[in-house]
Formats: structure tokens, C-alpha cells, sequence
């Protein structure tokens, strides 16, 4: 099903050098034999020539085309009156579709903002609808209206779209080839213990304070971040607030941090290798997943290392996988249970604690998870009859 397919993936967040599950599915479908293009969200900057839709192949991915394209009409529409953004974003997509140049056999969603209703692709064979992120809004459960299957990374996110009376299913967060690829490495406890964070730093769900806590309190132990602490190395949104760079500015002040910044996927998966332990920290509250699952935790697992964690709620039963603290509403003890565990590291990090972490990131490659949705779609339980 998904092999010589021409693909169009739609993406809230733009290409760039850092990957989420959208970019890493659309390498992966390309990989297959698949013709795949990246659906950008519109530009909306000063400089964006009006009603601009350019497609460009990435370089180092065959079969992977970019597209970037900008509106004729006011994106602020969106948010003051819906009708008339659809009314003129309907061409818009058809002209999408033009400059695209052959039938398109897929639609694959991860919009959550509404931008691209299905019934915009016409009699397009196959409409997935793809949140793994956790739909907050009005505009997020209206985005999945006309899909013929629905994927979702927590069993929570698929009940929010039961009403759509279409097959739903499962599907973990996945992890690249290249973070599992060289097996299971060896560990030995060094000192000093090194903990490793990646993200985006300039998202405004994270526990800043209990982050701050931790790492102040931790004075022996090295933190090394990976990702964007600027928003002018973000491509996938983020907040610039006093907050937030007065958290950033005592990270860089802090003589037991490192901040790598944005870091190609290669480089990273060979980074995150060399950590002890890793550590997560959200404001459940404030989080867009709501604690329930994060595409980082497989990176983590597939290095067998420890992960200390606020709660999340898909990982609550596996405990052998994600250290996490029980609270939904604080993450008051979430210091505590990092200076346990980083305290009795190696009985966090036995051999056996460690092949059942990589064993389970393994088992939730891209590839593999492509493979299951493959397999669900080969039963074309998603044709209505």
C-alpha cells in the first residue's frame, strides 16, 4: 500500500533542522519508494511574497520534495472568521495540488489547526489523519472531519475522535534507524554523571522552576541540552518571553550545564550515547500533550539509559522504561526522584534494566511503525463502503 504512492504530508511544523514525528514519517515514506511532499504551514513573514507556492526536493533525500507557500488573504482570518479562511483557502489548496503536478494517492495529516479540511482533496484514495499532538481546541477535533483512519501516538488523543465513526488506532511515538542502529552499547558509571535534555528550550510547557531546582541542586552532575534555546534556530514554534530568557540565561550561567543547541539527528543519536541518564520536565498544566507522551522518550530508550520524568500517562504501568512521578497536577517530588535514582545510578542502569529499554525503542523504529500502519491500511478498512 504505501510503495510507489505520491504522498502529500501535511505538517503544523515547518522543515528544518530539528525533526518531529512528521518529518521523520515523511524520510521514512520517502525511503520506501514513496514520491513525498512536505506540506510547510504558510508563511506568514513581512518578506513572503503573497500567494508564493514554490516545491523544491530536499537535497540529501530523494523521492522528498518541500513545499513553501504563503496566503493571498490575511491568516488572522482563521481566528475571527473561519468560513471565509476556508472559502478562500480552497483554492489555495487546489492550487497546491497544481503546482504538485500528478494525482496525489494520500493525504497524511498532523494539521491540528483546521487549515486543510479533507473534503478540500476531493476524491484523494487515501485521507489519514495523523495528531500526535494532543488536540486542545474546537479547531484540532474539527481538523480530523472527512479522514478514513485515524493514527494516534495515546489511546487519549484516539478517544477524542471516536465520533468521527472511522477506524482508529494506536501507534507509539517512533524513533530513526540511526539512534538503534549500532545495537546496545556498553556502560560503565563515570563520574561525573552526565544527564542529557533535548527538545526545544524555548517552549513555554516547561517546569522552568523544578528544571532550575534540579540542576541547582545537582551541582556535581553535568547537564548537556540539545536543541533550540533561540528562537532564530526554531522550526518548530516556541516562546520568547522574560520567562523564558531569563531560564535560558541562568542555564548558560549555570558551570554544570552544557548547551549544544540545534544538532543534525546523526549527531544526536550519537550524543545522547554518551549520557548517564536523562531527564524530562514539563508543567503538565501547561503541556500541548498533557503529560501523555513525548517522541523524545524513545531516543532516551534506545541508548538502555535511565529517564527520570514528570508523569506520563503512557508510560505510568513501565516503570523498567521512564522513572516518573506519580503527581499529574505538580512536579513537587520530581527532584527527589532524580537525586534517587542519579544516586543509585547503576541499579537503574543494570544490563537487563538496559536491553529491555533498547529491546522496546527497537521494537518502534519509524520503519516498524510504518510497517503496522501499512499493514492496517493493506486490509482497506479505511474504504467506506
Amino acid at each position: 500500500m504505501l510503495t510507489g504512492k505520491t504522498i502529500l504530508v501535511i505538517s503544523p511544523q515547518r522543515w528544518g533542522n530539528m525533526y518531529l514525528s512528521k518529518h521523520h514519517y515523511a524520510i521514512e515514506l520517502a525511503k520506501r519508494g514513496n514520491t513525498v511532499y512536505f506540506l510547510n504551514p504558510p508563511d506568514e513573514t513581512a518578506r513572503a511574497k503573497r500567494g508564493r507556492i514554490a516545491v523544491a526536493e530536499e537535497g540529501n533525500m530523494p523521492g522528498l520534495w518541500v513545499i513553501d507557500h504563503s496566503l493571498r488573504f490575511p491568516y488572522q482570518l482563521k481566528f475571527h472568521a473561519m468560513s471565509l479562511f476556508h472559502l478562500l483557502m480552497r483554492p489555495h489548496v487546489a492550487a497546491i495540488l497544481k503546482k504538485i503536478g500528478r494525482p496525489v494517492d494520500v493525504i497524511w495529516s498532523f494539521d491540528l489547526g483546521n487549515l486543510y479540511p479533507f473534503r478540500f482533496f476531493g476524491k484523494t484514495p487515501c485521507k489519514i489523519f495523523h495528531p500526535v499532538d494532543e488536540p486542545l481546541n474546537a479547531a484540532a477535533i474539527r481538523s480530523g472531519d472527512g479522514a478514513q483512519i485515524v493514527f494516534a501516538v495515546t489511546r487519549e488523543i484516539l478517544a477524542k475522535y471516536e465520533h468521527l465513526g472511522v477506524p482508529g488506532h494506536f501507534i507509539n511515538h517512533g524513533v530513526s534507524a540511526g539512534f538503534v542502529g549500532e545495537g546496545l552499547q556498553p556502560w560503565v558509571k563515570r563520574t561525573p554523571v552526565r544527564v542529557g535534555l533535548s527538545g526545544n528550550w524555548t517552549r513555554p510547557d516547561i517546569d522552568t522552576g523544578c528544571l532550575l531546582r534540579i540542576v541547582r541542586s545537582q551541582p556535581s552532575v553535568v547537564f548537556e541540552f540539545w536543541g533550540s534555546y533561540r528562537m532564530t534556530d526554531s522550526n518548530i514554534g516556541g516562546s520568547a518571553d522574560q520567562q523564558m530568557e531569563d531560564f535560558v540565561g541562568e542555564l548558560k550561567a549555570a558551570p554544570n550545564v552544557v548547551l549544544h543547541g540545534p544538532v543534525p539527528n546523526g549527531r544526536l543519536a550519537t550524543e545522547l550515547q554518551r549520557m548517564d541518564a536523562f531527564l524530562i520536565c514539563y508543567d503538565i498544566q501547561k503541556d500541548q500533550s498533557k503529560g501523555t507522551n513525548y517522541h523524545k522518550v524513545m531516543e532516551y530508550l534506545s541508548t538502555g539509559k535511565v529517564i527520570v520524568s514528570s508523569n506520563i500517562t503512557t508510560y505510568s504501568d513501565r516503570p523498567q522504561l521512564v522513572q516518573m512521578t506519580r503527581e499529574r497536577d505538580n512536579n513537587d517530588r520530581l527532584p527527589e526522584l532524580f537525586a534517587r535514582v542519579i544516586g543509585d545510578i547503576g541499579q537503574y542502569n543494570t544490563d537487563e534494566l538496559r536491553q529491555e529499554r533498547y529491546a522496546y525503542a527497537f521494537n518502534n523504529t519509524y520503519k516498524k511503525q510504518l510497517e503496522r500502519i501499512d499493514a492496517l491500511l493493506e486490509k482497506k478498512e479505511y474504504v467506506r463502503q
